[in-house]
């Protein structure tokens, strides 16, 4: 067993505070990682206050992982010790139903493993996630990190970079498509990036003013006041695909008019409630599509990871020490980030 350090909420009414466990031994096709960086999700927020009523307490949160190799298991081929690699938002899967075949583990019909609030297949222990200065994961849930990259800006790529990646590969955003990104928050600025890189046509969408500029500087080729009723109806019928990054409550129908015919409109903020169901006639009229999109599988998330490489994309941050996450979901909460915050867990060691 390996004594590892990190913040637990133990309960949901409670701030999150220190934490002492035992990471598991090392199995034959395990890597223990000493993290480096992790990244702050709204998820964390919600599971930490239990707003999505399944929380296990204590719970760890973090699923935007990014550190180093420490050890690996007698079986390990893929790693060494030494490597920088990372961890996103599952650490097993049942691997036999036919998503886990295709490589779509995050829809594995016998559920997957989250990083943490999961249920470890062998053991049955409640898994802990990377508020912590360590990890222990199968070698087969780990991911390598383009070294070119700036290390703490990769982590959020672990879960908001793939959560907006796969829509965007799923349905064909490239050269000649007209895509709208909702929200420019933590999985809206990541969106934004990877569409342009992808060489679409981007056009975001915020309730701001105060984030024109920003939305442009990060690759959007125009910025709808999302309020104004006639900058959406300038749009009306024009999009092929709208990936809907708010992860509060709100009408669909305004971005579903949006949608030229056979366009589909993909959630992937995840709200504490449900939106209001959309009108009928305005999916059945143009044969649109709302649709719904869950991070990535192991193979699509290291195309991501090298896509960015490639590209030179990470996350726009703000670091801040493991001391500091109580502030930092408040903040959070008032949409006062840039977009990501991202923990330094030398913080936690020190």
């Amino acid at each position: 067993m390996y004594p590892t350090y990190g913040y637990a909420a133990r309960d949901a009414a409670s701030p999150l505070a220190a934490f002492e466990f035992q990471r598991r031994d090392l199995r034959e096709l395990d890597v223990r990682i000493d993290v480096l960086f992790c990244g702050v999700c709204h998820s964390d927020l919600h599971q930490a206050r239990d707003e999505w009523r399944n929380t296990i307490y204590p719970v760890v949160p973090g699923h935007e992982i990014v550190g180093r190799v420490a050890e690996t298991g007698k079986g390990v081929t893929k790693y060494k010790v030494g490597e920088l690699v990372g961890v996103g938002c599952l650490v097993d899967s049942c691997r036999t139903c036919p998503s886990c075949a295709e490589g779509l583990e995050q829809y594995c019909e016998n559920g997957f493993v989250g990083t943490y609030n999961g249920t470890d297949r062998v053991s049955g222990d409640v898994t802990f996630g990377g508020y912590s200065t360590q990890l222990v994961v199968d070698e087969a849930f780990v991911l390598r990190v383009p070294e070119n990259l700036e290390l703490a800006a990769v982590a959020p790529l672990l879960c908001a970079g793939i959560t907006t990646y796969s829509p965007l590969r799923t349905w064909g955003a490239g050269p000649g498509k007209k895509v709208g990104i909702v929200g420019l928050g933590g999985l809206g600025h990541m969106g934004v990036k990877l569409a342009h890189a992808m060489g679409a046509h981007v056009v975001l969408f915020t309730t701001s003013p105060s984030k024109i500029e920003d939305g442009k500087r990060l690759g959007a080729d125009e910025v709808v006041i999302s309020k104004d009723p006639e900058q959406m109806k300038a749009h009306i019928n024009s999009f092929d695909l709208i990936v809907n990054t708010v992860a509060a409550q709100h009408d669909l129908n305004p971005f579903i008019e949006l949608l030229r015919r056979d366009g589909t409109m993909t959630l992937v903020g995840a709200p504490e409630h449900d939106h209001p169901s959309p009108q009928v006639f305005n999916l059945i009229m143009k044969r649109r599509r709302l649709a719904g999109s869950l991070i990535g599988g192991i193979a699509e998330t290291q195309e991501m990871l090298d896509f960015c490489g490639k590209h030179g994309i990470t996350s726009d941050i703000e670091m801040i020490k493991m001391q500091d996450i109580n502030n930092a979901y408040e903040r959070m909460l008032k949409s006062d980030v840039k977009y990501r915050f991202v923990i330094d867990l030398d913080s936690l060691r020190k």
